[in-house]
């Protein structure tokens, strides 16, 4: 992640652990909360652990990026996000809350091209420009014919955009567990797409997007910021 100049932060870090934190934010709300993991489960999984009747009573589904049905990033079946605390993603995903999982298999078609990058850089608001000095930078790692991309997947906006417009998206209830034995496979997500094991469903697994729909939203949504 590099390649644009951000302003300084115009507020300080909060001084609450994540979990506390986590913990107040819910407990202040009057309605249930929608959690959105976009990296390695560690707090959640925390939070899961030290308040689990709070997190049963006030959060309403856990929406995460992470894993993937049959490859990977950082090893041949596991995706990064997974790979550094399989054990945190394994104590999410059995906890009990529903479930939406945004997996490589949705993100790799969530592709931005460099002349969609270049129209997004005509819009005349910091937040645009921001995203497309990062976009600029990171697309370079996915020019790498191995990946076999015509632009670059963005990952983490996947969750979102099922949360504004869940259309966009088709999927499947499956049985979603995780591996964190297996000598190839530590942190490998084994998504159990014809139902094998007689494991409960416990995840609605997105597979498909409406690319052209999710590049507009992602457009509209940076628009509104001039």
């Amino acid at each position: 992640l590099d390649g644009a100049d951000l302003p300084e932060p115009g507020f300080l870090p909060q001084s609450l652990p994540a979990i506390e934190l986590m913990a107040r934010v819910l407990q202040e709300s009057t309605e249930k909360v929608t959690l959105v993991v976009t990296g390695p489960m560690t707090s959640a999984a925390l939070f899961l652990r030290t308040c689990p009747d709070l997190a049963r009573e006030k959060i309403d589904q856990i929406v995460f990026m992470g894993g993937a049905m049959g490859l990977g990033n950082w090893q041949p079946s596991v995706e990064f996000n997974i790979f550094v605390d399989p054990e945190a993603a394994k104590i999410v995903l059995n906890f009990g809350l529903p479930l939406v999982m945004v997996p490589l298999n949705v993100t790799h078609q969530a592709q931005i091209t460099k002349p969609e990058i270049d129209e997004i850089a005509q819009l005349d608001n910091p937040v645009a420009q921001a995203f497309v000095g990062l976009l600029n930078f990171f697309e370079r790692y996915h020019e790498d014919p191995k990946w076999g991309f015509v632009g670059a997947p963005l990952h983490d906006p996947c969750t979102i955009a099922w949360l504004i417009n869940p259309a966009l998206f088709d999927g499947v209830d499956v049985n979603v567990d995780v591996e964190t034995t297996g000598e190839l496979t530590r942190g490998e997500t084994v998504c159990d797409y014809y139902h094998l094991t007689g494991k409960p469903v416990n995840t609605k697994l997105l597979l498909k997007v409406d690319r052209a729909g999710f590049i507009s939203l992602v457009k509209e949504s940076l628009a509104s910021f001039g």
